[in-house]
This record gives C-alpha cells, sequence and structure tokens, in this order.
C-alpha cells in the first residue's frame, strides 16, 4: 500500500478552476500534498494548494515539466496538452483519467465515434473538418434545419453548441472542425457519475436530471434524484458503466444523456473528471464526487454513492448587464433557509453567465427542495460594483 497521507507522495493537477478547488478540500481532510498547474495567477486554487505552477495547459513543455514534479497526475480540465500526456506515461508516470481517454474525450467528434464503434446509443451525426463542408452538405440537401452544431474542440458551458434553425445561423457558425448532430426532442437531460479505480471496482451515482437555461444553454439546476421512472433510472445506470467499461477507465466519468419521447436513452457527452452534475453530492451523498475522484485515481476503496436526502444545485452565474469587481447580493437571505449550503468559487471578477459559484439545497422532500431552489435563484443576485 502506497503512503499518501501526510506524506511526501505529490499529486498534481492539471487546471486549477473551481473543480480543483472543491478537489482541494477532499486533499486537505486527507494531507494529500497536492500541487497545481493553472495558466491564471488569481485561479481559484492558487491561494489554496500547497504549491501553484503558473503556465499553459496546452503547451508540451509547461505541462511535461510540471508533469515530471509530481508522483501522480489527474485533471480538472480535459483541454490540457495530450502529447505531453503520452510522453509522462511512457516515461512511467500514472496518469488517471488515461491519456488515451482524454485523447477521445477532448475531441467531440472522436468522442461520438466511439460511441457508435461500440454500440452506445448516441444522436446520429455527421463529422465535417471544416465549416465550409457543412455548408456545402446544407446546400446540397444533405443536412436539414434544424440540427445541433457542435464545435469539435475546446466546447464547455454552452460554448461551441449552438442549435442551427436557418441560413443566418449556419452562416454565423466559427470557423473549425465539427460536428452536426441531429435535433432529439427529449423529455429530459439525465447525467450519471460513474468512479472506477485500478482494482477495477466501479460504483454509479444516482440519476440525476438537469434543467437547462434557455438562453445560456447552461445547466440553472441539478436535481437528484432525477423524477424518473425506475427502468428508466435503470438503463440510464447501465449504458453509464457501459461507456466507462469501453473507455476502460480509471477515475471520475460524467456521462450526460438525453431520455427521449419513448424511453430511450441516447449519450449525448462524457466528462473525464468531477463535474457540474455531481456538485449536490458534497452535502448530499455519503461520499462527494471529489472524494470519490481522488479515492479512485488512488485505488483506494470506492465510497458509498448513496444520497442521505434529496439534493438540489443551483448554478450561481455572472447576471446579464454585469462586468467588473463582483458582489453577492442577498447571500444572507438565503442562508436563513433551512438546507442551504452556498459555494462561492472565489473568482473576483464577474462577467454575463460566468459560473461563479453554486448553492446545494437538501431536504427530505425532493419537492419541497426544487421549491427552495426556486426561491434562491430569485433570490441570490451575483452582480458587479
Amino acid at each position: 500500500m502506497k503512503h499518501y497521507f501526510s506524506s511526501d507522495f505529490k499529486l498534481g493537477v492539471l487546471g486549477g478552476g473551481q473543480l480543483g478547488r472543491m478537489l482541494l478540500a477532499e486533499t486537505q481532510k486527507l494531507d494529500i500534498y497536492t500541487a497545481i498547474l493553472d495558466k491564471s495567477k488569481d485561479a481559484p486554487c492558487a491561494q489554496i494548494c500547497n504549491e501553484f505552477h503558473q503556465g499553459d495547459l496546452l503547451d508540451f513543455d509547461t505541462v511535461y515539466n510540471f508533469g515530471k514534479k509530481v508522483d501522480l497526475l489527474t485533471i480538472e480540465i480535459e483541454n490540457v496538452n495530450i502529447d505531453a500526456l503520452e510522453q509522462l506515461e511512457k516515461e512511467g508516470l500514472p496518469i488517471y483519467p488515461k491519456p488515451k481517454n482524454l485523447r477521445i474525450i477532448q475531441n467531440k467528434a472522436q468522442q461520438k465515434k466511439f460511441y457508435t464503434q461500440h454500440n452506445i446509443p448516441t444522436a446520429d451525426f455527421t463529422h465535417f473538418a471544416y465549416l465550409e463542408e457543412l455548408k456545402h452538405s446544407y446546400e446540397n440537401g444533405i443536412i436539414q434545419f434544424p440540427f445541433v452544431w457542435k464545435s469539435a474542440r475546446f466546447g464547455y458551458d454552452g460554448n461551441g453548441v449552438k442549435v442551427v434553425k436557418n441560413y443566418t445561423d449556419l452562416q454565423s457558425l466559427p470557423e473549425g472542425e465539427c460536428i452536426a448532430e441531429k435535433l432529439v426532442p427529449f423529455k429530459n437531460e439525465l447525467a450519471v457519475i460513474v468512479a472506477r479505480n485500478l482494482k477495477g471496482e466501479i460504483k454509479t451515482y444516482p440519476v440525476v436530471e438537469m434543467e437547462f437555461h434557455p438562453e445560456a444553454n447552461q445547466v440553472e439546476y441539478v436535481i437528484c434524484p432525477a423524477r424518473i421512472d425506475n427502468n428508466v433510472a435503470n438503463k440510464a445506470r447501465e449504458i453509464a458503466l457501459k461507456v466507462a467499461d469501453k473507455f476502460d477507465f480509471i477515475g471520475l466519468l460524467a456521462v450526460e444523456m438525453f431520455q427521449t419521447q419513448n424511453d430511450e436513452i441516447l449519450v449525448n457527452e462524457a466528462a473525464p473528471r468531477t463535474h457540474n452534475s455531481g456538485h449536490y453530492s458534497i452535502e448530499a451523498s455519503y461520499t462527494s464526487q471529489f472524494e470519490q475522484h481522488i479515492r479512485s485515481i488512488l485505488n483506494l476503496p470506492l465510497g458509498n454513492t448513496d444520497s442521505k436526502v434529496a439534493g438540489i444545485m443551483v448554478n450561481l452565474v455572472g447576471a446579464e448587464g454585469h462586468t467588473g469587481e463582483v458582489v453577492y447580493e442577498n447571500m444572507e437571505s438565503i442562508l436563513e433557509i433551512e438546507g442551504v449550503t452556498p459555494h462561492i468559487y472565489g473568482k473576483t471578477h464577474t462577467k454575463p453567465f460566468r459560473k461563479m459559484g453554486h448553492v446545494t439545497i437538501v431536504n427530505k422532500d425532493i419537492d419541497k427542495a426544487r421549491e427552495l431552489a426556486q426561491i434562491v435563484k430569485e433570490t441570490v443576485k451575483v452582480i458587479s460594483k
């Protein structure tokens, strides 16, 4: 058994955003020494990790040199230099999730092809190396409006995704490799988080349901457990397990899915890390997703993924029309509500729709929790000075 706790073991994390910050709360509980690499000196992790390195996550030398300073490497964002990771892995550095998984997941076109190759249900799509190819396909009647355009690389939080309804939408798309996906009329957007360690122990969290902001294409509420039929929930968990199995995944994998009108489950995309859909677990689960991530990458026994109570997460995002030094309005009002826990991510500057924090609402009754979540959403305002 390796000595991770109160030892000279050094865990490296690529990315120092809010996911890293919440991960550090768990490494601090276990006294695991943590080094972080992030491009911004003001990253949410910068002040609270043991060791902070400023540098570009997409630069080969920066990632490679950082990897040489640590005993095990993990990520909190998938947009990192994979060539450097593969070189480090060749030289014997344990890296979880595996670089070969990250290479596929990092590119939405490769990810979709992976699902079709492994008979994992997903919406029909066409892959285009250039935007011009997509335009020609439309002009030649090969694809029709509406469809979902997705940039193959560097999309996040609704960026790099657009429903294309007409020719004007098509003309406004940015250049580059992309996919055009059939627009699926769905009942629900669901997610399942799967944890798997090197021993092959595997666990899933309960299926959650996601409610989205209509304009920003960002999750507004995550509801656990999802208010769906048991058969549908079981199907979702089985498909998520299949995705993790086919990747031979080590770490935490969030699988986002659609529940169609006739209760089929289609995989939308996967994130190879802790995920917005699992934030509720800090307060509502026996083992939070962040603790589980640590357990899985260090090959420790996985924790209990059951919920103690129903949990709903509300994202706190920058209000429209506000850019600058952040002010959180009405925090005291929500702190008066029983079962409410805010998490502020340490970003000093706000801008419209930027993720600045989240609030968890726990309650024995899911409907009551959803009502309180609405109140929280309408009460807290993330504005600028």
